[in-house]
Order: C-alpha cells, then structure tokens, then sequence
C-alpha cells in the first residue's frame, strides 16, 4: 500500500479536546444552508417567472443549472478537499456559496440568475464533502463521529423541511427573499469555521488535471443529458450526445486513474467492496426518496389540484418526523451493529414504496401523505448509517474523496430517477400507471440493494484498521 492510503487514528482515540464541536455546528449549518436552497426555489418558481418573463425552459435551467454544477463536481471537490483540507475546502465553499446568494437576490434578469445559480452548486458541491471529511478529522474516535454524522444528517432533512414551507412564505414577500435568507446562515457558519481546528497539512503531491477534467466532463454528461431526458426523452439528439460524452469521459478517468501518478481516485479505492457497495445503496435511497418527491410532486398538483404552497406542506409531516430519525442510527448501529441501519433503513424505504404503489387513485390526499412517511425514515435510518460505516473504513486524508464518490453516486441516482419516471409517466398509458411502475422499479432497485448491503463489513478496531481493510478489499 502507497504512502496516500496511511493508516487512521486508533478508533478508541479521543476527538480533538478544542474545535470538534465547532466543527460539528459548522458542518451542520453548511449541509442546512445548502439542502435548504436546493428545495425552497422549487416553489417560488411562478414568481420568479412573473418577475423576470421568459418561458419554461429557463425557469428549469433556475432549479437545474445547480442540479448539474452540483454533481458535475462532486468527485473533483472531494479531491481537492483531501488536497487542501477540510477547513479550507468548507470555507472556500461556503464563501463561495454565499457570495453566490447574493448575486441571485440581486440578479438583474434570468441570465444573470442562472449563472448565480450554477456558481452556487459549485460552492455547494465543495460543501458537502468538505464537511463530512471536517467531521472525519474533528472526530477520530468511531463511535462519536457516528453520532456526529447523524446529527449532520439531520441538518440536512431539516433544510430539506423548511424549503418548501419557506419558499412559499418567503416568495408571498419577495423571491429573491429565498436568496438572501442563505446569508445570516452561511456567515454564521464561516464565523464559526474559524473556531474549528486547522486541517492537517497534506502532503505536497501533484495535481491530477486529467483525472480532473475527465471526471467533470463525465458527471456533467451524464446529468446533463438525465435532466434533458426528462423533458425531451432518452431518443433526443442532444441526450444522446451528453450521454456519449459522459461515456467516453468517463472511460478516459479510469485509464487516467490507473496509469496517472497522482490519481485523484485511486482505483484501489473504487475497487473495494465498502466503497461500491456504499455507492450503490446511495443511489438507490435516491432513486426511491427524490423519485417519490418528484412523482408525488406532480401528482397532488395536477391530479389532486393542490396549490404549490399546499403541495410542500404535504411533504411537511414526511421531513419533520423523519429529521429526527437520523440522529438514531448511530444509537442504532451501536447497539445491533454497523449493517443494521443500512439494511433496516432500505426496508423501511423499500416498503413504503411498494404499499405506495398499491394505493388507488381514490385513495384520500391524506392516506398518501401518511405513505410518504415510512420512505423519508427508511433514507434518514440509511444515509447517516452508510455514510459512517464507509467514513470508518478510509483514512481522514481519503475522507473527501470517499465522500466525494458516495455523494456524486446519491446525486447521479437523484437526477436519473427524475429522468426515467418522468419519460415513464408521459407514456400513453397514462400518468396514473407511470406513477405506480415508476414506485415499483424504485422499491425493487432498493430492496436489490438491501441484499448487497449484506456484504458490507465493520472496520476493525486498530489503528491500522482502515488500510488494511482497504487492501483486503482491493485484492479480493
């Protein structure tokens, strides 16, 4: 094993004694701030269409220009972010993010927003890696950094919560109101940034521009041309051309990765049975939670004939009961073992979307309000769970990357769900059986990944634990 895979802190090792709870606060509000945004613009849409004019396709591209900034640099945040450390990766991020707020509150025209936009999912996919590797240095010892990862998880359900509800309260007085309210927000947390203890120095390694570019242009690719499936069907000129793209970039990164000197992902790593296996139960658990937030979406509004303001309130009972559930899994995990969770939490998912998809399309509003329920437990048991589980197996210095690829596999899941159920639900069978296959193949995909997550394995306890194990994992 190379000098980059080094051995992790012995897990009994006590956390920084100044800095890790700062760290822990700052994480959460980054990961708030920035789940808060994706979902509050969604429902302020129709204002920001009156107030700018323009036609649909550009108020796609206001939700979707960060949707594909997002996941187009994911991979390459978490490299740089084990590059630089996790607290110069969070503040650049954030100040990014922020600075981007900004711009879209004061935005002068529909381009101009756009490109606020995609500047804030740049930001925000530094964020999420930087803060979960914040947490892997803050928190060397297993069992606190599991419970430290589940109390980031409920900042982000929180946010996912609030956005709905407050895009249609903040949008009654002003859209760009939903911009703004990011700020107070985001300067806390840089304030707060600064209590944390400073990163590790990192070791001066070269810089991977190939394995760079290449991944950015396969991520972007691929959620390009799944966010243009959507609208615009699979057999799309330009859907088929950011697929091949997305193809033929991606077969570059892994060449540049196997023969490059310095790889961004080592292919050690992507070759372990924890890292794949994590990546898959992530993007099934987003395939299920924002295929279902999408279908159902839609349906209450055109079916039901609910307003957008009451069709987040729909989703209010699902994110406020289940923001508490993330907390639990370290409880959980602690008491009946890393896997427990993970496989639980699919289940949970898994059974909801399957009674989902049972339902009559006479059922009362409130019966398919209380369906939703069980799939946002299922996720909130599953993400904090894995997200740990795999955090344990890699040392800090990988933490970014390891993340970097979890999260990039979650947001990849989220957008091809969209694209799949939406090309599903416009068939000429109709929406109502679109809806109902679309719920099956999700609660098919997840209980898939419930059997796989059979073979993931808790980290040893010694010091060298995540290494080894990586070796392991790497030559089976």
């Amino acid at each position: 094993m190379s000098s980059s895979l080094t051995s992790a802190p012995h897990s009994g090792s006590p956390a920084r004694p100044h800095g890790a709870g700062w760290a822990l606060v700052t994480a959460l509000l980054g990961f708030f701030v920035m789940t808060l945004d994706a979902l509050i613009v969604n429902v302020a849409l129709p204002e920001i269409g009156r107030g700018f004019g323009g036609g649909i396709t550009g108020l796609q591209w206001v939700v979707d220009g960060y949707t594909l900034m997002f996941a187009a640099l994911l991979l390459s945040a978490g490299s740089i972010t084990d590059r630089v450390g996790a607290r110069r990766a969070f503040g650049a991020g954030l100040g990014v993010f922020v600075t981007a707020s900004a711009a879209c509150g004061f935005a002068p025209s529909l381009g101009v927003l756009i490109a606020a936009r995609l500047v804030q999912g740049a930001g925000a996919a530094v964020i999420v890696p930087a803060s979960l590797a914040l947490l892997r240095e803050a928190y060397p010892d297993a069992d606190r950094r599991a419970r430290a990862i589940s109390i980031w998880a409920m900042g982000g359900s929180v946010g996912a919560a609030a956005g709905p509800v407050a895009g249609g309260v903040l949008s009654l007085v002003s859209w760009r109101m939903i911009f703004f309210v990011n700020l107070p927000v985001g300067v806390l947390a840089l304030f707060l940034l600064t209590r944390t203890a400073p990163s590790p120095r990192r070791a001066d390694t070269g810089f991977d521009w190939a394995g760079q570019i290449s991944a950015v242009a396969a991520m972007s690719g691929l959620t390009y041309g799944a966010i243009e499936a959507g609208s615009d069907g699979f057999a799309a000129p330009r859907v088929l051309i950011a697929f091949g793209i997305a193809v033929i970039a991606g077969a570059l990164f892994l060449i540049t990765q196997a023969r490059g000197k310095h790889p961004m992902v080592p292919l050690r790593l992507l070759r372990t049975r924890t890292m794949l296996v994590s990546a898959g139960v992530g993007f099934a658990l987003n395939v299920g939670f924002y295929g279902m937030i999408f279908l159902l979406s839609l349906y209450l509004q055109q079916t039901r004939g609910l307003s957008p303001l009451a069709t987040g309130m729909a989703f209010l009972p699902m994110t406020l009961l289940t923001a508490f559930i993330s907390p639990s899994a370290a409880w959980f995990a602690a008491r009946f073992g890393q896997r427990m969770p993970v496989i639980t939490g699919q289940l949970t998912m898994a059974a909801g979307l399957l009674v989902l998809s049972l339902v009559p399309a006479s059922a009362p509003t409130w019966l398919v309000v209380l369906l939703m329920i069980p799939i946002g437990a299922g996720g909130s048991l599953a993400v904090p769970a894995v997200t740990a589980l795999l955090l344990d197996r890699v040392p800090a210095e990988r933490a970014g990357i390891a993340s970097g690829v979890l999260n990039a596999s979650r947001q990849v899941g989220g957008a091809l769900a969209v694209a799949v159920f939406g090309a599903l639900i416009a068939q000429h069978a109709g929406f109502f059986h679109g809806l109902r296959v679309s719920l099956l193949t999700a609660a098919v995909l997840v209980l898939a990944t419930t059997v796989v997550s059979l073979l993931l394995r808790p980290a040893a306890a010694t010091a060298s634990a995540p290494v080894k194990d990586l070796e392991k994992e790497a030559t089976a």
